[in-house]
């Protein structure tokens, strides 16, 4: 039976007279009736989070709140399975994935910033002055405040927990709000945090859509010190445009159009199996996706064909089949979008290698949002369809002739968040990655992350970083402190 999702705000879950439907994308059916935050709820989130701030959690030591994050931890793993069922309606992903990778690493990131804060110093240093006797000037981290925390659909608890983790290990209040069309894992993590004692205020928890609703209320509210944000480029934009009156501290992880290389010299089993799991993966629905694969010409053609035969053996299913690897896209609006790619690719004059439009079941799936995994080849890097970011299962595979060539090819784009590199070369994998204008480059796999490096991307995906120390920083104040001995 569908449920109710409520906004949560100062320790209570809070209702709504304008309310909205959550609707699972494999069948159409619903899932929960989600309760709209308005104006005056956003206003009540913020004030709760000052208040926190000015109350006990801004007196919490580091390792207090360290002790907290470990808990929700625990929390989540206490309920793992209804995570797994939560991100699993909402966004109809395979079970095996909100397994192994969402639910886990949304317990794992607060474990890892409780360990960080536990063990991050600050800078000391000693200075000379005329009467000789000295001064020692040291540095102490302050949090920035009411942090707005707006996550995407993609990766709705994985990225949610990316960006909460480090912000309240800092020491901030949170007002997040999760996307309309993925609420579900967001208001079970509220009970979790409910459940574990965080105190009221601390985390506030806002839903609706972005202009006129509760995204607009909440990046453009004078009381909100800093927001961080992932999604698309074009909303990225419009918060900072929301937030320049107040010059809020900004932290945006952006879109895509990434490229991956494969040479002449690459272990081709391997870069055919990376390049399956970084184009389809998640029905295509990361920002770290490959959309655009370079391939070199004297292996074109054996790699498009089996490229061809992976995309076509992808087994589509129920998510909770054990055997499913693809499941729908997040919507039927979602589709539509990129089905409008998939006919503007024909217009363009691409080749369809394989895929282009939605697949047949014969069941209530044919209500859902799935679409066929699709290859594309033959268009200029011109084509819109290979300079604009598609955000579906979808690639467009073209031949290089020079290392040179597929370097500025990859490079040609308004994006810059990943790329990914094939080759046995040791010297060029160091000689090209240092060349890729983006954020992160593998180099013989995809999608491997250690917690601790920079994370986020050039151009028009994104500013700042994220990930170890550098999400410290973001969601801390550092200050000054000068003694004269």
């Amino acid at each position: 039976m569908p449920h109710d999702i409520k906004n949560y705000i100062a320790g209570e879950f809070i209702t709504s007279t304008c309310r909205f439907d959550d609707v699972n994308p494999v069948d159409g059916s619903l899932v929960a009736v989600v309760h709209e935050a308005d104006r005056a709820t956003v206003d009540k989130a913020v004030q709760a989070a000052r208040e926190a701030l000015d109350g006990p959690w801004g007196l919490f030591s580091a390792a207090e709140r360290a002790a907290l994050l470990h808990k929700i931890a625990d929390g989540i793993e206490g309920r793992f399975d209804d995570f797994v069922s939560a991100e699993i309606a909402d966004t109809g992903k395979p079970l095996a994935q909100a397994r192994t990778l969402d639910i886990p690493r949304g317990a794992a990131n607060f474990r890892f910033f409780a360990s960080l804060v536990s063990t991050s110093g600050t800078e000391c240093f000693e200075m000379g002055t005329t009467d000789g006797a000295g001064a020692l000037n040291y540095s102490i981290q302050k949090p920035l405040g009411v942090v707005g925390v707006i996550s995407p659909w993609n990766l709705p608890f994985l990225l949610l927990t990316w960006k909460l983790a480090p912000a309240m290990a800092a020491g901030n209040a949170i007002v997040a709000k999760p996307s309309e069309e993925t609420p579900a894992s967001a208001a079970l993590l509220a009970e979790v945090m409910h459940d574990v004692g965080i105190p009221p205020g601390v985390f506030n928890l806002v839903n609706g859509f972005g202009p006129d609703s509760a995204g607009e209320f909440l990046t453009s509210h004078r009381g909100v010190d800093a927001i961080t944000f992932t999604g698309e480029s074009s909303t990225g934009s419009a918060i900072m445009r929301a937030a320049a009156d107040n010059v809020k501290a900004l932290s945006f992880e952006l879109g895509g159009k990434n490229a991956a290389i494969v040479f002449d010299d690459a272990d081709l089993d391997q870069a055919i199996d990376g390049t399956v799991r970084s184009v389809f993966s998640n029905c295509g629905q990361v920002c770290l996706c490959s959309e655009r694969v370079y391939v070199h010409e004297s292996i074109f053609d054996e790699f498009v064909e089996r490229l061809k035969d992976r995309a076509e053996a992808l087994r589509m299913g129920r998510p909770e089949d054990e055997q499913t690897e693809i499941g729908p896209l997040v919507s039927i609006a979602h589709r539509d979008k990129v089905l409008s790619y998939y006919a503007l690719a024909r217009e363009e004059g691409a080749d369809i290698v394989t895929g282009g439009g939605i697949p047949s079941f014969g069941d209530e799936r044919d209500n859902g949002a799935w679409i066929e995994p699709t290859i594309l080849t033959g268009l200029p890097e011109s084509a819109r369809c290979v300079r604009e970011e598609i955000f579906g299962p979808v690639c467009h595979v073209a031949p290089f002739a020079s290392e040179e060539q597929a370097i500025a090819m990859a490079n040609d784009s308004a994006y810059g968040l990943a790329g990914a590199i094939w080759t046995t070369n040791l010297s060029r994998a160091h000689r090209v990655a240092r060349q890729i204008e983006a954020g992160i480059v593998w180099v013989n796999t995809w999608y491997l992350r250690d917690l601790r490096t920079p994370f986020g991307g050039v151009k028009l995906s994104g500013i700042g970083r994220e990930g170890g120390i550098h999400s410290l920083a973001f969601y801390s104040e550092p200050t000054n402190i000068c003694i004269k001995l």
